[in-house]
């Protein structure tokens, strides 16, 4: 074959050509082949970029929300709170209250 032939495409139509046909369309379908697989990869790539940055933006907001209630749960929190509605520290001890049972 000369490399002219080869531009014409001569070896399509000759003789022998189913052989080369065969050849072409199989190496077609694997380079089709290999660029579907490349774009899936290419997808999930994106996808799990996407998911690192949601991941991330949950965490902070787990450790944000986190730091929010313990701070809520401090006691001069709680006090502060109290005192906004009115209610204050007592200023004396509590007093016991004993239930006694007369049984007949």
């Amino acid at each position: 074959m000369k490399f002219y032939d080869v531009l014409k495409g001569g070896f399509l139509v000759n003789k022998g050509a189913f052989k080369n046909w065969r050849i072409i369309l199989f190496v077609v379908s694997l380079l089709l082949f290999m660029i579907s697989s490349s774009h899936s990869a290419d997808r999930k790539v994106m996808e799990i970029s996407r998911m690192n940055i949601e991941m991330r933006k949950l965490k902070a907001l787990y450790i944000d929300s986190g730091t929010y209630l313990t701070r809520m749960k401090m006691e001069s929190s709680v006090v502060k709170k109290l005192k906004e509605r009115g209610l204050g520290s007592p200023t004396r001890p509590p007093i016991k209250i004993k239930v006694t049972v007369k049984t007949n």
